[in-house]
């Protein structure tokens, strides 16, 4: 299974303009649907507002759009004089790909990417969209690849890379596991390398693709195998917000999230836009975006699914607002047994 971008990209938007200059000028994109429409508009602002001495390109790649989230990235490029490109993309290609519920069509958007810029910039940093920014970018800027495919951030701790290792059965992820959330990618050794077609292949491959329980994560994982270069955790600081759950509501706790973090990302079903996710202090550096952007009045999100109404059940519980959580959890179940609506 192979495809190429230029079929695959059903139209392209232009959203305002960038300096013609490419000087401190960064490509970032990123692969989402409508679920994360908020989370990569904040997203976009964040690196604008922490990153004002450079010049950007951002690249959204999606299945779907709407004028209200056209029309407030058109406010953001007229604030910030930079240029976002939406690319609708033709996600009937994906459709024979695994997915799951936290793992949709739009996590093989990334290979678009990698697809359509070969051979138009040299590099470009893919970021997942529940990823916000509070420091400089600017070190990327001159990363010297050295003859490899991308520099990466390792995910958690050893013990979870032994894990990875033995499920993939592959003993050099014992040095390593990285999370696919930062890529900065050099376009032409991974169009030399053929990391799309190898990927694509063993996502179709029904003996293998039971051992992937992180899709296209482990696939890149077992293809970039010592063709990449780690970068400090600042990069790609993960941080859950469902971990919450684990902590009486008036304990203080320690977060991952310091004065050094530069890119934090939110991983796990419950997100910073998530209504019942708005009292935590880890949602704090999100929601502080969000008040200085043109999606300020924007609604968090309300839970839809039954995996949502349960999340929201267990943090308006541990949250002490009861009744609230009660009636959440109701729905769920009501949810699961396909009663209501």
């Amino acid at each position: 299974m192979y495809f190429n971008a230029s079929s695959v990209i059903k139209k392209k938007i232009t959203i305002g303009t960038t300096s013609d200059i490419n000087i401190n000028q960064l490509n970032i994109a990123y692969g989402i649907d409508k679920n994360f429409f908020l989370g990569c508009a904040i997203s976009i602002t964040s690196i604008l507002l922490t990153n004002s001495e450079l010049n950007f390109n951002f690249h959204i790649f999606t299945n779907s759009i709407n004028d209200d989230f056209q029309q407030k990235l058109q406010q953001l490029t007229d604030k910030y004089k930079t240029q976002i490109t939406i690319y609708l993309v033709e996600d009937s290609y994906f459709t024979n790909l695994p997915t799951t519920k936290n793992w949709t069509l739009a996590t093989y958007f990334r290979f678009i990417v990698a697809d359509y810029f070969y051979n138009k910039i040299d590099k470009i940093l893919y970021l997942d969209a529940d990823i916000v920014c509070k420091g400089s970018l600017v070190e990327l800027l001159n990363l010297e690849f050295d003859n490899n495919i991308a520099y990466v951030v390792t995910e958690k701790d050893p013990i979870w890379w032994e894990k990875c290792a033995k499920r993939l059965n592959e003993n050099k992820l014992l040095n390593g596991y990285f999370n696919a959330g930062f890529l900065l990618v050099n376009l032409k050794k991974w169009k030399e390398n053929n990391i799309n077609e190898k990927a694509l292949k063993l996502l179709t491959n029904e003996n293998l693709r039971m051992k992937f329980t992180h899709l296209d994560q482990d696939v890149l994982n077992l293809l970039l195998l010592d063709e990449v270069k780690y970068l400090d955790r600042k990069y790609n600081q993960q941080i859950s917000i469902n971990y919450e759950l684990k902590y009486k509501s008036n304990k203080v706790r320690k977060y991952p999230v310091t004065d050094e973090t530069i890119l934090i990302h939110y991983i796990g079903p419950t997100k910073p836009w998530h209504k019942w996710a708005e009292h935590y202090k880890c949602s704090k550096y999100f929601l502080d975006v969000k008040n200085n952007s043109p999606w300020q009045t924007t609604p968090l999100l309300l839970a839809t699914t039954s995996g949502q109404m349960r999340y929201c059940a267990k943090h308006k519980l541990h949250q002490n607002k009861v009744i609230e959580g009660l009636i959440s959890y109701l729905i769920y179940c009501l949810k699961k047994l396909k009663l209501y609506f």
